[in-house]
Formats: structure tokens, sequence, C-alpha cells
């Protein structure tokens, strides 16, 4: 019997543990109860003196609300002590014991009453007691109950605690110690400052936000910036005095503890007081926008203006425009300009800006097609200003000019326009118009090739003459004529295949005289330029001419053996060729090669293009001029970027890289980058040349620039824009918007090189290649379109297989991939909206007061874009 209780004593002998715990528990619990309004009062008071609010009330409220926390606390600490009890060891063996079951601890310390000398009574006893020390032993202190909703039932406790939170964050331990001063009756604090102060810039000007405690006696801030200052302490002990803000009304008091102004003017900022600072303070003004005209306009094959402008500001310029006026003193008032003009509005234009990078000085040119409207070709003023950020202008710039607009080589067509615009000018020169209309049209057979030009001419006279008899000569009866006379010079103009001939051949006689009479190299270059376009409506109207006789199926098979065929390709190295030796001086052999290509092309017979016998018609050859143009700027930005690696290593051997192809895909070519004519490799500047044995070829190499290059393949890019197919349907017009662009950054590119600027020149290059790749798959849509609407079957869905939409209602490109023929802006103006973007996220990017994360994200953007 003496072993049963002491086995029994070694269970609860291992019941220490749990039991200290259990003890604890209920003593923190009961001292929550009894002590939770103590320390709620304490860490109320500790969050107030971290933050610091013993320095902003006045010393009477810090004093009362010191004594009554004082009193509150003394009182719940002596109400807590008397209301708590600490637990005893048998308080907590009771706890521990009711969290079992059958109360196995109570059973091992109680003893056996009844029967405890029957033997099996003492046995059923000692296996209870067994059974009951297997439970005890696997015992777990109890968790204490902590619940205080019932006595704290306005949860002023986590009132407390989340004051204490906020205080850790936005507070300081060391304010705690300044209350020392408020108890020896004074106000000045010993430790920090007692004033504060911050300089906002303008978000527009992308400048960092400066804290006045940290700036030494001088900063430099942008004008318009906003100083706030915040005063602690004692209202007069200190006080503001500055001379930036240049204000005289609702300055209000010197010593206000908020004080909110703007710099507007260098001057000096003071606090007068304790701990006081002063301030030299330079204030950067911001200057007014600038912009000009750095070029002279230029004039499309088909019209379109393109004028060079500069713009520039101290942070970015955000909007410009532009205005159009008649120069009434510069036109010479006779003729059909005696009368006085009809007033016409101005003309306004928005100014173009850079989508992505900086505004604050950039370069773009304003295009625009005036061809059509009455001050084409007479002297206009154009008036151009930009605004920036702060809503500031630039003087207006006005350039004289002569608005350009379409040329016209047909004498008849010249004739009609400028009649036209003698209508524009006045509705009054309505009888002038007609009589000098029946004049030039008097014996027709002499002036008119075209029989349907004259009917039309004739009908245009007799409704002009009609109405001006019966007074009915209406401004919109003018504007009908008018337009009816710019579609008839457009008729005459483009013509036929007699006409295109005889267009050719004045621009070769105009090329030929201008060569024999030394004229300068731009006007040489812009005579080929005309012989180019006259030569490609030639080969045009003569491809429209066969399809439309048949001449591909009614020609003998040994008629094709003595006519002469040419490609667009072989036509294309003639006339470089000619420009070639032009360029070198060599008039002699130049006019030469000119007369031979006149006689070719008089000779010549186009035929229309059959799949499969190598012919190719009319998209196709765009498509192949756009892939060469393409292969020829691959070949330019590739030399201009090895250029650009010799001047960062110039030890390096020009054209050793593996990867330095160029447009010929070569490997090693040195400063001339490709062979001429494309045979053989090259080693270098000296060995890539020798052997070629042409005159022409080893020039090009000694001497043409990268930037005349970059200049000749602008104007081939303008040439085949000119010509390209498709116009009318959206694909085409999309086309022609790409080759613009290429236009245009090819031109930046050109100026790049101009100023040995080849980092920029390898950008705009960049960027040509891209609009070029989109134009050639613009063109490629428009060419699939045209194909399916003329072999049109009706499908199921009315469209052949090339124009079947997807479960989308998308049409598969010309590739076969996937598109809709629908803006996805519903019309607007996808560069505006892009502009606008790009200015909110520069906003964004400048606002202070948005997280540090949300700012570095918005600048990654804008370094991206």
């Amino acid at each position: 019997m003496s072993t049963e209780p002491t086995q029994h004593s070694k269970v609860i002998a291992r019941l220490r543990g749990p039991l200290l715990l259990t003890w604890a528990g209920m003593t923190a619990e009961r001292a929550a109860r009894a002590l939770w309004p103590l320390w709620s009062i304490v860490i109320a008071v500790l969050a107030a003196l971290m933050l610091g609010w013993h320095e902003s009330f006045p010393i009477e409220v810090v004093w009362s609300v010191g004594v009554l926390s004082t009193i509150a606390a003394l009182f719940f600490l002596v109400r807590g002590f008397i209301k708590f009890r600490l637990p005893s060891r048998m308080d907590a063996l009771a706890r521990l014991d009711g969290s079992l079951k059958g109360r196995p601890i109570q059973a091992l310390i109680d003893s056996q009453v009844i029967g405890p000398e029957d033997e099996a009574s003492a046995a059923v006893w000692r296996v209870h007691q067994a059974r009951m020390a297997e439970r005890a032993a696997n015992a777990k202190a109890v968790q204490p109950k902590v619940r205080l909703a019932a006595r704290d039932p306005f949860a002023l406790r986590y009132v407390a605690a989340l004051f204490l939170g906020v205080a850790l964050l936005f507070g300081s331990l060391w304010r705690v110690g300044t209350v020392t001063d408020i108890a020896q009756g004074t106000t000045d604090l010993a430790s920090g400052p007692v004033w504060e102060g911050w300089v906002e810039p303008p978000a527009y000007t992308g400048k960092p936000s400066l804290y006045l405690n940290d700036q030494d006696g001088q900063f430099v801030v942008p004008e318009g910036s906003s100083i706030s200052l915040r005063l602690y302490g004692e209202i007069g002990a200190l006080t503001v005095a500055e001379t930036v803000s240049q204000r005289l009304e609702n300055t209000g008091s010197a010593a206000d503890p908020e004080q909110n102004f703007l710099a507007q003017s260098s001057g000096t900022l003071e606090i007068a007081g304790p701990n006081g600072r002063s301030w030299d303070v330079s204030v950067t003004p911001d200057s007014a926008p600038r912009i000009e005209v750095t070029g002279a306009p230029e004039r499309g094959a088909d019209g379109i203006m393109s004028l060079p402008f500069a713009a520039s500001d101290d942070y970015e310029v955000t909007s410009g425009s532009a205005e159009i006026t008649l120069d009434l003193a510069a036109i010479t008032r006779r003729y059909g300009f005696e009368a006085e003009p009809e007033p016409r509005e101005s003309i306004s234009l928005d100014l173009p800006l850079p989508i992505a990078g900086d505004r604050s000085d950039f370069s773009e040119t304003l295009f625009g097609d005036f061809s059509e409207h009455p001050f084409a070709n007479l002297p206009v003023k154009l008036s151009m200003a930009v605004q920036d950020a702060k809503g500031q202008s630039s003087e207006p710039y006005t350039y004289q000019m002569t608005l350009p607009g379409r040329r016209f080589f047909d004498p008849m067509a010249r004739a009609l326009v400028e009649q036209r615009q003698w209508l524009m000018w006045s509705k009054a020169n309505g009888a002038r118009t007609a009589q000098m209309l029946r004049a030039i049209s008097h014996r027709p057979d002499d002036v008119f090739r075209s029989e349907t030009a004259y009917l039309k001419l004739r009908v245009i006279l007799r409704r002009i003459e009609a109405q001006v008899a019966y007074d009915a000569f209406s401004p919109e009866s003018r504007d009908e004529a008018a337009q009816a006379l710019w579609d008839l010079a457009l008729f005459i103009e483009d013509g036929d295949v007699e006409d295109a001939l005889e267009r050719m051949r004045r621009a070769q006689e105009r090329l030929s005289e201008a060569m024999k009479n030394g004229a300068s190299v731009e006007e040489i270059a812009e005579l080929m330029d005309e012989l180019r376009r006259a030569n490609e409506n030639y080969i045009n109207q003569l491809q429209r001419e066969a399809a439309r006789n048949g001449e591909q199926q009614q020609r003998q098979p040994g008629a094709q053996d003595d006519a002469m065929q040419m490609t667009q390709n072989d036509l294309q190295d003639m006339m470089d060729r000619i420009q070639e030796l032009m360029e070198q001086g060599r008039m002699a052999e130049a006019e030469q090669a000119l007369q031979e290509l006149q006689e070719m092309m008089e000779n010549m017979q186009v035929a229309e293009g059959q799949q499969g016998e190598g012919q190719q018609s009319e998209g196709q050859q765009a498509m192949e001029g756009l892939a060469e143009t393409l292969r020829d700027q691959q070949g330019l930005s590739d030399q201009a970027f090895r250029d650009l690696q010799e001047q960062y290593n110039p030890n390096a051997q020009a054209g050793e890289s593996q990867g330095n192809g160029g447009r010929n895909g070569g490997q090693g070519r040195g400063e001339s980058h490709e062979g001429q004519g494309g045979e053989g490799q090259g080693q270098g500047q000296g060995e890539g040349q020798t052997g070629q044995g042409q005159e022409g070829q080893q020039a090009e190499g000694q001497g043409e620039g990268l930037a005349q290059r970059q200049n000749e393949l602008r104007r081939e890019v303008e040439r085949q824009r000119g010509s390209l197919p498709g116009a009318g349907s959206e694909a085409g017009d999309a086309a022609r918007d790409a080759l613009r662009r290429a236009e245009e950054a090819m031109r930046g590119a050109g100026d790049a090189l101009g100023r040995d600027d080849l980092p920029e020149a390898i950008d705009r290059q960049a960027e040509a290649m891209d609009a070029l790749r989109e134009g050639m798959q613009n063109l490629g849509e428009a060419m699939a379109e045209a194909e399916g609407r003329e072999g049109q079957q009706g499908t199921a869905d009315g469209r052949e297989g090339g124009e079947q939409r997807d479960p989308l209602g998308r049409s598969p490109g010309a590739n076969g991939q996937a598109g809709t023929d629908q803006g996805l802006l519903q019309g607007e103006d996808v560069y505006r909206r892009a502009r606008e973007l790009l200015d909110e996220i520069r906003k964004r990017s400048g606002e202070s007061l948005r997280p540090e994360q949300e700012r570095d994200y918005l600048r990654r953007l804008l370094d991206r874009f």
C-alpha cells in the first residue's frame, strides 16, 4: 500500500511544469482584469509625449492633463491592488485538474474511505488510480482567459494601443524628455527643431521637393515654387520675414503657426527666434518658350508642304499652333488679282510635337497639303507659337513664304489652275474667267490632245457663262466651278500615254539644257526628281493602255524579241548612273546616257504582268522597291553604327565583327561598308576598292558622305510614296502615311548625320525602318484587298477565301495575320491621345505626394517611351 502513494506522488511531481504555467496564466489574468485602466492611461500619455503634443498646447493645458492623468493613474492603481488576489497552488491545481476528463489529479490525491479492508474493493480502487495516473501524466498548461470585453465595453484599451502605434511610427522617444522643460517653467525646447519648412517646385518642372531644415544658407528653386512653414511652441516666439513672394495683401501675421506663399523672385527668407535660420533664395525665372523655322519649305511630288521648325523651353513645350494668312502687300495686283479679294479665314494648324522623349528642345516638321486652297502658290504669312506647361506663349514667329501647292507641268493644266485661282480670289472674276477659258479653247485641235478634256471644259465654260449672265454665280456655284476646273487640270496633267511621253520629253529637255548651262546642284537634283516622276508616269500609262487594248494577248512570239523591255530596277539603275555622272562633273557622259535613256523609253514596250511569266504588277513593283529601300536603309544604319563603334574604340579594325554585315550581308567593309555593285567583300579601306575598274564606284567609295546618301534615300521614299498604288483604300492610305513618317525620320537622320550626331542618327534610322516595314505590311494588305475584290466569287459570307472574316469579325492580313479594319480608338487621333497619356504620366511622376514606388514606375515608363 505504501508504494501506491509514492507512485502517485511521482505523477504529481511531473505536473510541476504545467502547474507553474497555469499559475502564471491565472496571475496575469487577474492582473489584467484589475489593472487594465492603469496601463491604458500610461501608454496613452506616453504616446502623446512621443508625438510632441506637450510642445504644441499651452502650458496650462499640459499641466492640467498631467495632473488629471496622475490622479486617474493613482486611483486605478489602488483600486487594482485592492481587487487583485494572487492565486494559490491549489487554485492552479484545481484549474489544471478541471481541464482533464474525470478530474484525475483529484482522484490521485483522494484515499479509499469505504471498504479499504476488502481486497476486491481495494483492487478496483488501485486500478482506478492507475488509470487516472495515466491521464494526469498527459496534462498540459491551461491558457489564461484574458477577456476584458465585459469590463471595457468601449474598447478604450485598444484605442490607447493604437495611439501608441501611431506614436512609434511618426513620433520620437527623444521628445518624451522635453517634458522636463515644462516642469522647470520654460518653453524653450532643448533638442529638435521648433519649426519645419518645405519647398515644393511646380509639378511640370520635375524638380524634387526641398526640406528647409536640411538646407544651408543658400538654395535655388524654380519660379512659382510653394514654400510651406510650420512654427511650433509659444505663438510669437518665432516670426517669419521674407522678400520672395512679393505679397502686398493678405500677408497675415509674421507669427502665424502655418504660413504658405509662392516664390516669385529672388530674395531672403528668415525665421527669427530660438533656433532660427535665414537663407538667400535664388528663384530661377520660367522663360517663355521659343520657336523658329529652321529651313525653307519643301514641296513634294504630290504638292504636300514640309516645313522644318525647332522649339525650346526651360522645361517642356505642351502645345503649338500655326496660322497662315494671305500677304496682300506682297501680291502683284494685276490680271485676276485686280479685284478686291473675298474675305477668307486663315488656315489654323496644330504643330506636331514629339510623342516621346524630351520636349524642352526638339525639331519637328510641319506637313500640310494646301494644293486646293485659295492661298496655294500665293505669298502668305505663317505665324507660329508654342505654349509651355505654365501657360506662357512664345512670341509669335512670323515667316513669309509662298504657300507650296501642286506643280503642274502641262501648259493647259497650268492655265486651268490659274483661272481657278482667280475664281477663288473673287467670284467677280467669273466673267473674266469665262472669257479666258473661251480664248484658250478657241482652237481645240491645236491645244487639246483629248476630246474628252475639251468637252469637259466646254461644259464648265457654258455653266459659268450662264450663271454670270443671269446673276446666279453664287459662292456655292463658284466653288463647284473651281472644283470642276481642278479635276479637269488633274485629268489633263495625268493624261494618257502621249501626254506622259510628252511630259517625259520636256523633263529630259529641261535637264539636258540645265547640264549645258551649268546649273546648280540643287536645280539639277530637282530636275532629276521631275524626270523620275515623268518616267514612272509614262510606264504606268503604258501598262494601263496595254491592259485596255489586250496587247499582251495579241503580241506575237517573234515580236517580243525585237521589242525593248525594261524592268523597274533597270530604269532606276540608269537614272542613278546619270545622277552619279552629273555629281562628278562628267556632263558629256551624263548627257549621252540621258539620250540613250530617252531612246530606250520611247522604244520600250511594257507588258501586263501575268503569273508564271516573271512580269510584275504595279503593286508588286512598289513592294520590291520598298524592300530595296529598306535594305539600303539597313545598310546605311549598319555603317553609321560601325562608325560609332570606331569613335569609341579607335584601335579596333573597321568591319571585323562577324555580325557586321551591311546591306548585302558582307563582312569587313571598312568605311565604304558596301562594295559598289555588290561584288566581293573587301578587306578594309584599301583592298575593298581595288580591282573593280569603275571610276564612279571609286568616287562614291572615296567621297560620298552618309548624310548625302541618307537624303538621297529620303527623296527615293518620297518618289515611291507619290507612285504608291491602292489610293482611296484604308490600307493604301495607311501605307502612304507610314512612308510619310519614314521620310520625316530620314530627314531627321540626315540632319543628325550632318551634325555628326551618330546616336541620334541611328535612332531616327531605326524609326525610318520601322515605318518602312509598316508601309510594306499595309501595302500588302491593300494588294490583298484589291485581289479579293477582283476575284470575288460569292462564298458563304459573300467573300473570297482571302477576304473571309473570322468569328470575331477580323479580316486576315497579307500574310494571314488576323486584323480588323476598324480603328480601335473609333476615329480618335491616336497620336494626340498618346501625347495626352505621356503628359499625364509626366505630371504624376512629379507629384511628391504619390508613393515613391509609383513614381519610380512612372519614371521607368517615361524612360522606355
